[in-house]
This record gives structure tokens, sequence and C-alpha cells, in this order.
């Protein structure tokens, strides 16, 4: 769910060699090629109107060409929110899916903290996202995802390493 630590764990384990790739981000540039604000109500309107269009997977088709264009071994996918966008990312190979829990509290004061202009300020914002997520079939992927960690009560590094040793033991 938005907010969980996800990023987080992406942007510790890039200095591992992984190669990282944001779906967000690829919300956010098609934000940018219609010359629309990055404001949360249109970034949650864009997610859904490609969705809508271009099918569940749409936003894991807009990241195939990283995909392609990546020479590393391992990429590590921030914000997969279906299991339509999963069978689409299979098809480039083994996809194993880790899902990072945080409570609701915990959630909404890393968004907030976290300063991104799309983040939800106040909880009514906070539960409208999550209820988009929610909408999109997040809860799927969680529920059938390969591993999980808690992010209650860890240390950033702590979340890290956590998540560094579960994907060091996919690869072997």
């Amino acid at each position: 769910m938005p907010g969980a630590g996800k990023s987080t764990v992406v942007e510790g384990l890039k200095p591992k060699g992984y190669d990282i790739i944001n779906m967000g981000n690829a919300v956010r540039e098609e934000i940018k090629k219609r010359n629309l604000e990055p404001t949360r109500s249109n970034l949650g309107k864009l997610m859904l109107e490609l969705r809508e269009k271009n099918g569940p997977g749409a936003i894991a088709e807009l990241i195939k060409p990283q995909i392609e264009s990546s020479t590393a071994s391992v990429i590590l996918i921030d914000g997969v929110r279906s299991n339509d966008e999963i069978q689409i990312l299979r098809k480039f190979g083994d996809v194993k899916l880790l899902a990072i829990h945080a409570s609701t509290d915990n959630r909404f004061s890393f968004l907030q903290k976290r300063g991104r202009p799309d983040d939800p300020q106040t909880k009514e914002h906070f539960e409208e996202r999550d209820n988009r997520e929610l909408g999109v079939g997040i809860s799927n992927s969680i529920a059938l995802s390969d591993d999980a960690i808690s992010n209650n009560g860890l240390t950033k590094d702590e979340l890290i390493e956590t998540a560094f040793k579960i994907i060091q033991s996919w690869i072997k």
C-alpha cells in the first residue's frame, strides 16, 4: 500500500547494483507528456484512465522499454498494483513479489514526511488514495506475494537489510 516503504527499500538497494524502475514515475512521465500538473488528483485520474483505456496492465506496459533496455540480471520494480501487471512483467523473466506492510498510521506518517506533490496531507485524501489502490487490485498482489516484510518498528536500515536478504535468497 502507499507509504509502506517500497521506495525506501529500492532506493536503499540501488547501491547493490540492481536496476530500479518505479511504476509511479512512469505515470508521472505521462503527466508531463500531457502538460498536466503532477497533483494527487491528476495522477490518480490518469492512472485510472490508462487502465480503463489500455487494460488493467497498462502501467506495466509503460515500463516495458526500461525493462528491455536494462542489462542488469535483477530489476527491482517499485509499485506493482495488480496481478495483470505481474502477468505482463512475467513475459520478461522470473518475477518475485515482495510485499511491504505497515500500519495505516505509519503509512500516513511516512507519506506526510516524504513530500511528493501527490502525497496525501489529510486523512481524507489518504483514505481516498488507499481506496483507489484497492480498486485496481493491489490487495490481490499483496496476498499473492512471495514474501512480506512488516515495516512497523523497523529502522530504515533494518528494512533495507531485510529486503536485501530476501532478494538474495531468491537469486540463489
